[in-house]
């Protein structure tokens, strides 16, 4: 693993897309997210099929090609600064292929933020791109626009992220220790079913790995986990941050499940970090090398994530 590339910071008039390469968009809650990102002094505009539905899939924002068009209009596009995700949802899977990629790399380097289904971007903008993202709130998420610590942290990390270097997490040691990589992952089911195909990271060596995911049993959430053991994808990896498992049944649950088949790997592990699909989540950047104190629920950026 190796440090990516950072997209500079925000500054106060800067242009921000909206687009929604996954699940289709509550317009009141996209209306919601727009007027604070008015609020922080962004201008905010909403691609073009951010509120299509998809005519035959109702799970889907609107056709794959349109999906994946908007996304790339908007970050080609030289006045935009930033992209970020409407939702998450199920679809980017369906549309990173779609992607020019080449076109998207001689648009230069720009912040790309999003979280749970967009963990197939982010992998992809790491790979494809070499470039740092930041796995956090979206715009038209609940959590996001209901929750003033969610808002502050994202704020802070576009605008002054060197104030966010050092990012707290809200829980304790599930093995404790230190370690230190770079950030990668996001949602746990993506990152196993990505396994194989093109445009993800082939491994964790190296690298610090976040995980979280929303709405799935103990028992699947171990198949995940045990696809990625079995794959060999956990070699190397020097530590790991697990976020929220929102609707994933009682944590108390859960955990012995998470000791027993994280625990084996002799790694730092920090538990209930405070991401992913849960109040106040914070943002975190992927493609950072930074340092995991487990005991302390801290994780400390080399540099800041934007520049």
């Amino acid at each position: 693993m190796k440090q990516l590339v950072r997209p500079p910071r925000l500054a106060p008039g800067a242009k921000v897309a909206i687009v929604a390469p996954s699940g289709p968009v509550a317009e009141e809650r996209l209306q919601a997210g727009l007027d604070i990102l008015r609020g922080w002094d962004l201008e905010p505009v909403v691609a073009p099929h951010v509120l299509d539905l998809h005519g035959d899939l109702g799970y889907l924002a609107g056709a794959d090609a349109d999906r994946a068009a908007d996304l790339e209009r908007a970050w080609c596009d030289p006045s935009v600064a930033a992209v970020l995700c409407a939702r998450g949802g199920y679809g980017a899977q369906r549309v990173v292929d779609l992607l020019d990629w080449e076109a998207m790399r001689a648009a230069g380097p720009k912040v790309f933020a999003g979280f749970s289904d967009a963990t197939a971007l982010h992998e992809a903008f790491a790979v494809r791109l070499g470039l740092v993202t930041l796995y956090g709130p979206v715009a038209a998420g609940v959590d996001f626009v209901k929750n003033a610590h969610a808002q502050e942290h994202l704020r802070a990390t576009l605008f002054a992220p060197e104030t966010v270097r050092t990012i707290a997490g809200q829980g304790s040691a599930l093995v404790p220790g230190r370690a230190r990589g770079s950030t990668l992952g996001g949602c746990l089911r993506m990152l196993a079913t990505g396994l194989g195909t093109p445009l993800t990271h082939g491994d964790a060596r190296g690298g610090l790995v976040l995980l979280e995911d929303v709405g799935e049993g103990a028992y699947s959430l171990d198949r995940s986990i045990t696809q990625l053991l079995r794959s060999g994808w956990f070699e190397g990896v020097t530590g790991i941050v697990l976020g929220s498992w929102d609707r994933c049944g009682p944590y108390e649950e859960l955990r012995p499940m998470l000791a027993d088949r994280l625990g084996g790997l002799g790694v730092p592990v920090a538990e209930e970090f405070g991401f992913g699909h849960c109040d106040a989540a914070l943002t975190m950047p992927l493609g950072m090398v930074a340092e995991l104190d487990a005991d302390a629920g801290t994780l400390t950026l080399e540099e800041p994530a934007l520049r």
